[in-house]
């Protein structure tokens, strides 16, 4: 089997698992569209506003159905030896790999945006939905609990909430020490819980190594990927000169 040959079984079978990892998760998405509204509602750690803008099942049918394009850009490129095929799915690699430069670019220079950002969004909502709207409770809860932190900054963000006035002017428990039995803003103030974002984001900078090992693996595959598209490309260009 010459090297030619080689690629070129290789590169079907890759986009082949693309191709069928697309059409999987876009199946969920159609999923999650039809039956998965506790799901999607998963985003409300932060804000169910969000939830105007981003749609879970459509996110995961999107970008499924970007994963079935390339699969089957790659998968017919390199079967039907298609020098358009091929330089069609070099070029959509080529795209997002830039595009992902960038978002990690932007990320690390607006990171300070990006938390007023979700400060904007989360803050409103934990005094407008937080004891009121189920999912989004349990999910804070579950956060604030696992974590030991109090809301997107601190407790200030449930004072005057609908929960802070349903509760005879109390906190959630979180935003006070395990010993307080109900947590006023005097008690809230002296046990200084620190704000959810800060613990989340301490826990992210401790796994950073893993993160950056996850993107870095992303982009390897996204370079090799574009570098055996240019090479059966380059080939097949050499063979019809």
């Amino acid at each position: 089997m010459g090297c030619f040959t080689f690629v070129k079984v290789m590169m079907v079978l890759f986009n082949l698992l693309i191709l069928v990892g697309g059409l999987a998760l876009a199946a969920v998405g159609i999923w999650l569209n039809a039956d998965g509204d506790s799901y999607v509602r998963i985003l409300g750690i932060f804000s169910l506003d969000v939830l105007h803008f981003v749609n879970v099942g459509f996110f995961f049918i999107a970008i499924g159905g970007v994963m079935a394009l390339l699969g089957f850009l790659g998968c017919c490129g390199a079967k039907k030896e298609s020098k358009c095929l091929l330089i069609m799915f070099f070029s959509i690699i080529l795209v997002i790999f830039i595009s992902e430069l960038a978002t990690g670019v932007v990320m690390l220079t607006y990171s300070s945006l990006l938390e007023n950002i979700l400060k904007e969004w989360s803050t409103p909502v934990l005094k407008q939905q937080y004891g009121k709207e189920k999912v989004l409770t349990d999910m804070w809860n579950t956060t604030m609990t696992k974590l030991r932190c109090c809301g997107f900054t601190n407790y200030t963000d449930f004072s005057d909430s609908y929960y802070y006035k349903a509760n005879g002017d109390m906190y959630p428990p979180s935003c006070c020490k395990i010993t307080e039995i109900l947590c006023d803003m005097e008690k809230a103030l002296r046990s200084e819980i620190e704000g959810c974002y800060g613990r989340l984001t301490l826990n992210i900078k401790k796994k950073i190594d893993i993160v950056g090992g996850v993107a870095a693996g992303v982009c390897g595959v996204e370079l090799a990927a574009m570098a055996v598209s240019i090479y059966l490309y380059c080939y097949l260009d050499k063979q019809d000169s």
